[in-house]
């Protein structure tokens, strides 16, 4: 499987999250998790669905070991980091360790995308 298709395959199930998420927030008239919302369309869908076409449009860098891994970081991430800031906005502790640590791993993992574009340069 290459890295578009894995792209391509998570971002509109996380994209069905985050718009879940917002119609829950709707129902409840509770928008108190709206940067849920707003990180699952983000960077699980938006950014996501971005690399999966930037992975398609250079097939020398779509099927290799590390844009793989980074897509399924990128799509891992973006779902644990969502649920980090849920809790912190639940008022649950263990939510800002979460939301810390993904940000980190998402941001070294853009870090890797950004290796990849360049190489896809050459």
């Amino acid at each position: 499987m290459t890295a578009s298709k894995i792209s391509f395959a998570c971002a509109p199930v996380i994209a069905l999250l985050g718009m879940a998420w917002g119609i829950a927030m709707a129902i409840s008239t509770d928008h108190s998790t709206a940067p849920v919302h707003a990180h699952l369309n983000l960077l699980g869908w938006v950014s996501l669905f971005l690399m999966g076409i930037y992975y398609k449009l250079h097939e020398e860098i779509d099927g290799l070991f590390l844009a793989r891994i980074q897509a399924i970081i990128w799509a891992a991430a973006s779902l644990l980091i969502a649920l980090g800031i849920a809790l912190i906005h639940m008022n649950n502790p263990v939510g800002d360790p979460i939301a810390a640590v993904m940000s980190i791993v998402l941001f070294l993992d853009m870090i890797l995308f950004v290796v990849l574009v360049a190489k896809s340069r050459q």
